[in-house]
């Protein structure tokens, strides 16, 4: 296959690659200030558009769950920016009204399309509306927070800190349900609900990725992992499930070609 951004390579790091939800659209962004759209054809792989944020080298960018929006953070700002797809409008959310913040980085968008949620500094978790982008809720984990997943159906959200404990939020509620100990990790880095919430991926600092199911994990507080995925020899950066559940991608940005399917 062609790259399929041939049509315009970033001239900076790419932080975002993203298929569109149900268009044949692939979105990439990065550290050169923009996000640009392609039609995959697998022929030509034509660009659509490109839109600039000035001085906005972007940290990570998302499609909306309708596939309408696209949410983008930058790497040292507190603000983030929505770009309307269908008005073509850039909107700038400069600054979300009870979220005291110095950056703006990390952030996971629900299945269902209701929330965002903003990963903050000190274990703070910020819910907002998706569709006022207004604070909803704040949360908190013991420590630091390094990632967070919505589960498939939206209703809990898996907390991973930076010292290894996986807190368990019901969303309703906002009240933490559960929290276990992720086994031998020192420090969590990525984690993953697979799409029919039957595992749960956990992947640390050390490249190590264990694999619960979530049962185990909403009933012990320390869960022997099914599997201890061991191939990645530094940090496990990225890991996600692919839609039937039947394959866990596994990867470190420290280091090339560090992909493993399991």
């Amino acid at each position: 296959c062609l790259p399929a951004n041939q049509e315009r390579f970033a001239n900076g790091k790419l932080v975002t690659v993203q298929f569109h939800p149900s268009a044949q659209v692939v979105m990439t962004a990065g550290h050169d200030r923009s996000v640009s759209l392609f039609q995959v054809d697998g022929i030509r792989n034509p660009k659509i558009q490109s839109i600039y944020l000035e001085s906005f080298p972007i940290y990570k960018a998302r499609f909306s769950v309708d596939g309408e929006q696209v949410i983008a953070t930058g790497t040292h700002h507190s603000m983030f920016f929505v770009y309307d797809m269908m008005a073509g409008n850039i909107i700038p959310i400069p600054k979300v009204r009870g979220v005291e913040e110095r950056f703006l980085r990390n952030f996971e968008l629900s299945p269902d399309g209701s929330f965002m949620l903003l990963i903050g500094t000190s274990g703070y978790l910020h819910l907002l509306s998706m569709k006022t982008k207004e604070l909803v809720s704040t949360m908190k984990v013991n420590g630091r927070c390094t990632a967070s997943a919505f589960t498939p159906d939206s209703s809990k959200i898996y907390s991973y800190s930076k010292e290894g404990e996986v807190f368990i939020w019901d969303v309703r509620s906002r009240k933490c349900l559960h929290k276990f100990e992720d086994e031998g990790s020192l420090e969590g880095t990525c984690i993953a609900v697979s799409k029919n919430n039957q595992y749960v991926a956990c992947g640390s600092s050390s490249g190590v990725v264990n694999l619960y199911t979530t049962d185990v994990c909403l009933k012990e507080h320390r869960p022997k992992p099914v599997k201890a995925v061991m191939n990645l020899v530094t940090s496990a950066t990225c890991v996600t499930f692919n839609p039937t559940t039947e394959i866990l991608a596994v990867a470190s940005r420290d280091a090339d070609e560090a992909v493993k399917l399991v």
